[in-house]
């Protein structure tokens, strides 16, 4: 019997899923599947990541739904181009469907499973999901991408209104996966991984609910900052592994909150910026600053990473980190800049340790927020901006209720001396940039 098979990847429901959608209305029923990617978990340097049990527990909710409605899901481990190579082998095979990711890594994982599939005929069809608008959908008039985020924003919106004056939902759209369920292949799946297969353990780590609350979003703008204040929505993980739509949260945001939908074209203009420029994924955007002379103090590094720096903030959202897979973002900047600024440490050393610790790591949202902290990213203001760890806790943290909670030690002997002294690393720090700039 011909089929088609839908791949899920960074799109990990069943509801409001574009290239799902798209494969259910097509002219085949749908087989779906999923690959544990060994390139991807090999490289993973800790046996206990709660990322992976997620994704694990995910796939085993969706193989219980499918099962419920008739259909099933094939899991696989390996490497993709191994199993692809296996998978084409059935002549029944008619269509593959997916929904496109723009990491490097995965555009070359693509390419070659798409030559591979076209050499038996196999159509390889990608869709957009994961963002609200793709590479080229909000461009300057002149057709170059904007490399400045309010700009970006402005058009961004007007992109937005200007296509829901005929249809609200035009952009934000949800795919109605669920009135076409009937084309799903009616089979039960052989292929199955057990958790122990993959080599990982479990782990403690509690992850965030995909459910907001209302009053979480309509008062995004005045709590967020806060760290000690359960302001934002912590959705991260979910965008991240596509268990929530985007488009979904887009739609409660509007006329809700324009800050929270704010952080949402963010997304979208580093998902964009590193389509354009893959070069960050390795490098400076601004690469002039690649001159700096970073001092990557090992032992200063360490400490940072363990939260043990002397300044109260820092070390709180350090700490946070390395406990829960999670910091706040305004904690984000404050810890990144002192690395950068403070301890002239290269932000890729920052950037891989927030890679391998955060729940709710996404590559182009990460690298465009490490590089913006270091000044060579985007930003239109560069190295001049300089936190200073103590007025910034004054300002988001004044009662140390969120220091107090990951350093109980902070007001006792016990407490480190600041690793290095404010004012005198500032002033190295505009020296090493002017020096590396000028």
């Amino acid at each position: 019997m011909s089929y088609s098979i839908f791949w899920f990847r960074r799109d990990l429901r069943l509801k409001d899923n574009a290239g799902f959608y798209r494969a259910l209305k097509g002219e085949y029923p749908v087989k779906p599947i999923f690959i544990f990617d060994e390139n991807i978990l090999s490289k993973l340097p800790d046996k206990k990541d709660a990322r992976v049990e997620f994704i694990y527990d995910v796939i085993s909710e969706l193989k219980s739904d499918l099962k419920d409605i008739g259909s099933d899901i094939e899991i696989y481990y390996g490497k993709p181009e191994k199993v692809w190579i296996e998978i084409a082998k059935d002549a029944d095979l008619k269509e593959v469907y997916t929904n496109r990711d723009y990491e490097q890594y995965a555009i070359n994982r693509d390419k070659v499973v798409s030559q591979l599939l076209d050499k038996k005929s196999i159509p390889f069809k990608g869709y957009k999901d994961h963002v609200i608008f793709d590479k080229d959908e909000v461009l300057k008039d002149d057709g170059d991408p904007y490399v400045v985020f309010t700009p970006y924003k402005r058009k961004w919106m007007e992109a937005l209104e200007s296509k829901m004056e005929d249809d609200l939902s035009f952009y934000l759209k949800s795919y109605p996966c669920e009135k076409y369920y009937d084309n799903l292949l009616k089979y039960e799946s052989e292929k199955i991984v057990e958790w122990e297969d993959l080599g990982f353990e479990r782990t403690e780590v509690e992850i965030p609910s995909e459910t907001v609350k209302q009053k979480t979003i309509k008062e995004y703008d005045e709590k967020r900052n806060f760290p000690s204040v359960d302001g934002t929505s912590r959705l991260g993980i979910h965008f991240r592994f596509g268990t929530i739509s985007i488009r979904e949260k887009a739609r409660k945001a509007q006329g809700l909150n324009e800050t929270f939908l704010s952080e949402l074209v963010w997304r979208d203009f580093y998902s964009m910026i590193l389509q354009h420029y893959p070069k960050v994924e390795e490098g400076a955007f601004r690469e002039k600053y690649e001159a700096i002379k970073w001092i990557n103090d090992e032992d200063q590094f360490q400490r940072w990473c363990e939260g043990k720096t002397g300044y109260p903030i820092v070390d709180a959202g350090m700490r946070e980190l390395n406990e829960t897979g999670y910091m706040h973002n305004r904690v984000r900047m404050i810890t990144a800049s002192f690395l950068t600024k403070h301890l002239l440490i290269d932000w890729r050393w920052g950037e891989q340790y927030f890679a391998d610790k955060l729940l709710d790591y996404d590559l182009a949202s990460n690298n465009g927020g490490w590089q913006w902290a270091a000044g060579c990213g985007t930003d239109a203001a560069p190295y001049f901006r300089i936190f200073n760890p103590y007025s910034q806790q004054q300002k988001f943290d004044k009662d140390m209720k969120y220091i107090k909670q990951w350093v109980p030690e902070v007001d006792s002997d016990k407490y480190p001396d600041p690793i290095v002294d404010h004012k005198e690393a500032r002033e190295r720090c505009l020296e090493t940039y002017k020096e590396a700039l000028n």
